[in-house]
């Protein structure tokens, strides 16, 4: 249990014997300004001193390293949690945006062989506090460089669907707490059927990311071996309940792999899927993974893949990389360990 795993009935249980409005102040405190205990100035000094020291109070990640690149745009925050599980968190300023890409578990059990946290298997999923605290940590940095957060990604380490009900635990603590809207809140997935029937049925309608990769069963089931359990007829069927329900335009994204999904045929079988639905296809040149040996599309290769897809009426566009040089691009969260180099010997 850390502070943001906390309701506001345990806070008030926390908080007993202070006036009733303290639960307010501190609930405030917490998700509007991700304070600390000590820069709670609206609250007494030994009640902020209490809070310090109470274990319930903790915060739930540890910062190891940070990363930037891109000239300051990327940041890249590797925490260790409470049990020494790692994960990973992005931070990303655009011209018009600022987004934090967060992880929903320590690791991933959809084994997709081109996605390092997919090779580096599951270890737990994370709590709804764990997953909430790498967005309000994220909103705060972005406050000391005069940004303010706009947009959550659940797109980085482990597979939201399959840690459901503490997900959109966060995620109505982002929206309700931290006053971010549901068009601004972004679920991704490899195909979990099941959790994309439940979103089109909750109260949110936030945006639903599928990140698919090959349009035909044969190669899906290498690539995103999920497939074998809920085929492409299945998750389009799915995805068009998703969008009856919500009115959301839907997002497919599609990791280009040389030689592999990013030929012309691949491009004509992409449309027939997505057209239907009226749906956004993102680009994502295939990062760099170690152990995945195929390389990514070239340049000019993934700039001829999208013209095939407008030349076939399909909304399509290309997915700048970020932050590649610090492992922080899309498939590249790993959690690995840090190497420091060891003292030079005279």
């Amino acid at each position: 249990m850390s502070r943001y795993d906390l309701s506001r009935a345990a806070l008030a249980e926390l908080l007993a014997g202070q006036p009733s409005y303290r639960v307010d102040q501190v609930w405030t405190a917490l998700y509007e300004h991700g304070a600390e205990p000590e820069e709670m100035t609206t609250l007494p000094k030994a009640l902020r001193a209490s809070l310090a020291g109470e274990s319930a109070f903790a915060s739930a990640l540890s910062p190891v390293v940070s990363s930037v690149s891109d000239d300051g745009a990327t940041v890249k925050w590797l925490w260790s949690l409470a049990d020494g599980a790692k994960v990973e968190t992005v931070l990303m300023h655009y011209p018009d945006r600022t987004t934090v890409c967060v992880s929903t578990q320590a690791g991933c059990a959809m084994a997709c062989g081109f996605c390092a946290t997919g090779q580096a298997g599951f270890e737990r999923n994370l709590s709804t506090g764990e997953i909430v605290e790498q967005a309000v940590r994220a909103a705060r940095m972005a406050r000391s460089s005069g940004r303010r957060l706009s947009n959550v990604v659940f797109m980085g380490m482990g597979e939201p669907l399959a840690n459901y009900d503490r997900v959109w635990g966060a995620v109505e603590r982002l929206h309700d707490d931290v006053g971010l809207s549901a068009r601004h809140l972004t679920l991704s997935t490899v195909g979990v059927v099941p959790g994309i029937r439940r979103l089109a049925g909750e109260r949110l309608p936030v945006n639903l990311a599928v990140s698919l990769h090959a349009a035909n069963d044969g190669l899906r089931d290498e690539l995103v071996p999920i497939n074998r359990r809920y085929p492409l007829s299945v998750l389009m069927d799915a995805c068009a309940e998703y969008l009856e329900a919500k009115g959301r335009r839907l997002s497919f994204e599609w990791a280009l792999i040389d030689g592999v999904n990013d030929r012309r045929t691949d491009a004509v079988e992409l449309a027939a899927l997505t057209r239907p639905l009226g749906a956004h296809v993102n680009l994502i040149p295939l990062n760099p993974t170690p152990g995945f040996l195929t390389r990514g599309t070239p340049p000019g290769r993934v700039r001829s893949f999208r013209e095939w897809l407008v030349a076939l009426d399909v909304n399509a566009t290309v997915r700048r990389n970020r932050g590649t040089d610090i492992d922080a691009a899309c498939g590249q969260l790993a959690a690995r360990p840090i190497e420091v180099p060891a003292p030079s010997r005279r």
